[in-house]
């Protein structure tokens, strides 16, 4: 079915103050319910008008509507009607600076952008597509409703109210070019969806570029938005990492004179840096560019963003011995089936709604139609007359190279996302065939933020519900559920209260307990074989270490304070060292016992006496004691309130923060290193003939120690706010009971269920 497009007239917006995150909302008209979807290059800060988006956020130079002659009321728009209709803002114009001929004005022209058409005109073939699908969105009709953002944010911001979008705080953007990365940050940006990766890969990738090159010295030439910003900050961060150095740093400005571009031509020249990299769009560099050309300026190599690296300037006759060997990276190009053929059938019209079409006709072929819009710098002075039959076959631009599009891809995944998130909030029957009967509930009220999937509590309030005067709840304050006052975030913790709390409480107490018993056991029976042989002082400590180990774990659970931060990992580490030392002493007391036999070895066991064996365990358990002192000294982990994790909720995470991680990691490879001794050391001797089998008893309950911590470093980088505590409480517990049950329940076993075994006759048979 043929489109049916119509122009309209949206009335100015000019809001004192304007809290925007674009962009749904619901609106009922003829019992049918209209919902509005933004797909944008831009996005707006809450409590500025700064542009967000690098490649997503070009900036023209601050003329307004300057860009289409069509008055300061008058927004021309593409219209298709539908059940839902979805927004579009694309940069068909941007502005530039003529050469400059007075110093009393500074003329200015524009340009009318065929790449942008290209992405307007693919979300026109996209609708048209969804709506010929019979089985995504089945009865229901997708429409559009498209406005010029002529590449400036004041003009992106009219075209936004003018879709009648006040309610809006909270409702989903699409974008499909806006790389910046601080719009990763859902707190800032709760409502930002894109279909473009962030610039955290693209500066990644440009540092690997320039180090594989080795090129060490380089200029960095960016604009004021915060695309370029980020990007560069990002960027001459990791340059220095890898041993660069920045030669120099340009920025244009948003309205550049000439004499400002002639300033910064001059510094480019006389730089002895060869090596320039650029965070900017193609509109913002031509001006530049131009300047460079004119002067004859070789010998650069430039590396491109991607805002830049595939645009049309690049085949551009004029700038080829400035740019030739311009290096970068760009987003995977796709072909997508059917667009070329539609973009071909694009014809000019005299008819309501024909309006950009008329606009890029006339561009195109240098022409004017009798019924063109007038708008452009360029067709305006001319004299040839368009009949409108032009064949757009016979033309070489970026509008009609399709074979491997990007930025239109991203365009093109844009509007389906919304589709499909459409499709199951509507309930379609995915089974619909094209059938008469509508297949989506059409019924079904669902809220903006379900569309996008953005969370149930932000950090911005406005004053009264509906208004756009917002301001900024304060840190770990959210909004309440009407949005108009800020309410503290609910506090999260690993709590005694807690049903993991009780479970692991319920473990250490159990532990605590059980390693009671067993010294209690061994005191009762101390005067045995068994308890006599397996070294009763050292047997005792061990006992005395593990029952720390497990009490250590209680320090861990409840609300972080500065005692219970500072001590708990402290504790955990000189217990668990001091265990580990009872153990390597009890594997060397195993080995020199066994070795006694051997003649000439019996001196070497009487060097090795219960004073010998203190020292060693001292010497052992010293050295993390200092580690620890010094680490609680220096820089003790302190009570923290962590947004990030559970932040979008409204939650806030109690935690400790270690102001220095290698601390902790220290702690542990000491464990580790004991571990591995130990390990070691009992292996050796696991064939001795020990008729309770001290050596492999200790063998397996380290391997159980070492497979246990092995395996919490993982665990515990990747686990969330509270269960990073959980998890090393769980480690604990694990190699705790790991080594009270390996060691000591077997000679548990024969002191109270075998004791015909705990006699001298059977050790010495053993």
């Amino acid at each position: 079915m043929e489109q049916q497009w119509t122009l309209r007239q949206a009335p100015p917006q000019t809001p004192s103050r304007i809290c925007i995150f674009w962009v749904l909302t619901l609106c009922q008209a003829a019992n049918r319910t209209h919902l509005w979807v933004l797909l944008s290059l831009l996005v707006l800060y809450p409590t500025s008008l700064a542009t967000a988006g690098g490649s997503g956020s070009r900036v023209g130079a601050g003329l307004g509507l300057g860009c289409v002659s069509l008055g300061d009321s008058e927004l021309p728009e593409l219209q298709s009607e539908g059940d839902v209709v979805i927004g579009g803002l694309f940069p068909l114009h941007y502005l530039a600076l003529e050469p400059e001929h007075s110093y009393r004005t500074k003329p200015q022209h524009t340009h009318f952008d065929h790449r942008a058409f290209r992405w307007m005109m693919t979300m026109v073939f996209t609708v048209d597509e969804i709506n010929r699908n019979s089985t995504l969105l089945p009865g229901v009709r997708l429409g559009y409703r498209i406005l010029d953002s002529c590449d400036h944010v004041h003009t992106s911001l009219r075209g936004a109210l003018s879709f009648n979008m006040y309610n809006i705080l909270f409702s989903p953007q699409v974008s499909y070019f806006a790389t910046c990365t601080c719009l990763t940050d859902k707190l800032s940006y709760p409502s930002f969806l894109r279909t473009v990766p962030s610039d955290l890969f693209q500066v990644r990738g440009l540092v690997q570029l320039v180090s594989h090159f080795g090129w060490r010295w380089v200029g960095i030439l960016g604009t004021s938005d915060d695309y370029s910003r980020y990007g560069i900050q990002a960027f001459t961060q990791q340059l220095k990492d890898q041993g660069g150095c920045l030669a120099f740093h340009l920025t244009i400005p948003n309205s550049p004179s000439p004499a400002g571009l002639r300033a910064m031509a001059d510094t480019l020249q006389s730089s002895r840096a060869r090596v320039v990299v650029a965070f900017a769009t193609e509109g913002q560099l031509l001006e530049f560019l131009s300047e460079l050309a004119a002067r004859n300026i070789t010998g650069f190599q430039w590396v491109a963003s991607e805002a830049w690296v595939t645009a049309s300037l690049l085949t551009s006759p004029q700038f080829h011995p400035l740019l030739q060997g311009t290096l970068g990276f760009s987003f995977p190009g796709v072909s997508i089936p059917g667009l070329g053929d539609f973009l071909l059938k694009v014809r000019p019209s005299p008819t309501p709604g024909s309006e950009f079409i008329n606009m890029f006709w006339e561009e195109l072929f240098g022409c004017k139609l009798d019924f063109g819009a007038g708008s452009s710098s360029k067709s305006s002075g001319l004299t040839a007359m368009c009949t409108g039959t032009e064949d757009l076959r016979d033309t070489e631009s970026s509008y009609s190279d399709v074979s491997r599009v990007r930025i239109s891809y991203n365009v093109y995944k844009a509007v389906y996302a919304i589709a499909h998130a459409l499709h199951q909030l509507l309930q379609c029957d995915p089974t619909g065939h094209g059938q008469a009967q509508e297949k989506c509930n059409t019924s079904t009220y669902f809220t903006p933020r379900q569309v996008g999937g953005v969370p149930m509590c932000v950090r911005i309030v406005s004053s009264h519900a509906g208004s756009v005067d917002c301001t900024r709840c304060p840190e770990f304050y959210w909004s309440d559920r009407d949005r108009v006052k800020c309410v503290a975030g609910i506090e999260d913790f690993l709590s005694f209260y807690d049903t993991m709390g009780i479970i692991l409480v319920s473990l250490s107490l159990l532990g605590v307990v059980s390693t009671t018993t067993v010294t209690a056991i061994f005191h009762l029976f101390r005067a045995t074989p068994v308890v006599k042989a397996n070294n009763s002082e050292l047997s005792f400590l061990l006992l005395l270490s593990l029952k720390l180990c497990f009490l250590c774990s209680l320090l861990f659970i409840g609300r972080p304070s500065a005692w219970s931060c500072g001590l708990r990992q402290a504790a955990f580490g000189v217990s668990f060292v001091l265990c580990l030392s009872c153990l390597l002493v009890k594997t060397i007391v195993v080995l020199l016992a066994f070795r006694a036999t051997v003649p000439g070895s019996s001196a070497l066991m009487k060097l090795f006496g219960p004073s010998q064996q203190r020292t060693l365990i001292l010497c052992s358990t010293a050295p993390q004691v200092c580690l620890c002192a010094g680490w609680l000294s220096m820089a003790p982990s302190i009570p923290f309130k962590n947004s990030s994790y559970q932040g979008l909720t409204g939650m806030v995470v109690l935690e400790c923060k270690e102001p220095w991680p290698p601390g902790f990691y220290l702690v542990l490879g000491y464990i580790g290193l004991l571990a591995s001794l130990c390990l070691l050391l009992a292996f050796l001797g696991r064939k001795l003939p020990d008729t309770f089998n001290e050596a492999k008893l200790i063998t397996f309950s380290m391997l159980i120690f070492c497979a246990v911590w092995i395996s919490f470093v993982p665990a515990y980088v990747s686990s969330p706010g509270k269960y990073t505590v959980a998890v090393e409480i769980f480690a604990i517990l694990a190699s705790s009971f790991g080594l009270l049950l390996c060691i000591f329940a077997p000679k548990c076993y024969i002191i109270l269920l075998r004791p015909e075994r705990n006699t001298k006759k059977t050790l010495r048979k053993g």
